[in-house]
């Protein structure tokens, strides 16, 4: 699988939802890199484009290029290491909004799919019952199109492996629309990953507050 040649949206302002000194809260655009990639051609990304604001910060986690949303940064290194165990301990609650092919016949479920590395097709990941990673992943749905054959799904992820909510879903049977790794052809015509970091909450690394955060998918 030759991945197709890296194209950023252009740069422009970025929704800041939070700032202040310890830590910053921004929606990333979808089909921008989190963190460089190799190569300068893949220098721009989102912590490039964060530190022209504020050169002080620093990414905590990160979501896939194609997907969209909430991402979190540190502004100073107590703060980064406060954030940084948050989501290695799970104590950041994360939810997601995706546009799914097919009509999900429950209403919610709680998907149990150990997820490992696809070596000879990497940055695949798959799903292997003898050896793969515990990943869980909740999901509610929203609506379903019946003339559209599509279903609109609120997505918990319990774990945080890589691709896994991608993974899971087509393991389902329902991929992402618009998923270039994992989709069909025959889903493939929105033009970019329905897959949006809508919800965040998370306590204040300074004083442990408790701060919630939402964004609206551009879907």
């Amino acid at each position: 699988m030759s991945p197709a040649p890296y194209s950023p949206p252009p740069p422009e302002p970025l929704d800041y939802l939070h700032v202040d000194a310890s830590m910053l809260v921004v929606v990333k655009p979808g089909g921008l890199l989190s963190v460089p990639g190799r190569g300068p051609e893949k220098a721009d990304c989102l912590v490039s484009r964060v530190q022209a604001d504020f050169p002080d910060a620093l990414i905590v986690h990160r979501l896939d290029m194609e997907t969209s949303g909430l991402i979190v940064l540190a502004r100073n290194t107590v703060a980064h290491r406060r954030l940084s165990v948050m989501f290695q301990e799970r104590e950041v609650h994360k939810r997601y909004l995706a546009v799914v092919s097919g009509l999900l016949a429950s209403d919610e479920a709680t998907l149990d799919y150990p997820l490992i590395a696809d070596w000879p097709n990497r940055p695949l990941q798959k799903v292997d019952f003898d050896f793969g990673k515990p990943s869980t992943t909740h999901y509610r749905v929203l609506a379903r199109d019946a003339s559209a054959d599509l279903t609109r799904v609120e997505l918990t992820p319990i774990t945080g492996r890589t691709h896994q909510l991608r993974v899971h879903m087509l393991t389902l049977g329902h991929p992402i629309l618009g998923d270039a790794l994992y989709g069909t052809p025959e889903i493939d015509k929105a033009g970019r990953l329905l897959l949006h970091a809508s919800s965040l909450e998370l306590q204040h690394p300074d004083n442990g507050r408790l701060l919630s955060f939402s964004s609206e998918p551009p879907f």
